[in-house]
């Protein structure tokens, strides 16, 4: 019976399911946080090379023209 009640009187830091639970977005956060500072650092000044034109903060990719396509052979 005494070790009944000195189980149940436990604070929650002491049970290992709540540190269980916490660890999986705790590891997402910390991945996030290390792809950003790799992305700011390595890729920040990359040109666009793929046809995508940069308006300010927006980046598109202007449409072929159809009629200039079916005139080529």
């Amino acid at each position: 019976m005494a070790a009944d009640r000195a189980d149940q009187s436990r604070p929650w830091w002491r049970e290992p399911w709540p540190w269980i639970l916490m660890a999986g977005p705790a590891l997402a956060v910390v991945g996030c946080m290390i792809t950003i500072a790799l992305a700011v650092q390595n890729f920040s000044d990359q040109g666009i090379s793929d046809g995508g034109i940069k308006r300010g903060l927006v980046v598109a990719r202007e449409a072929p023209d159809l009629a200039a396509g079916a005139r080529q052979p």
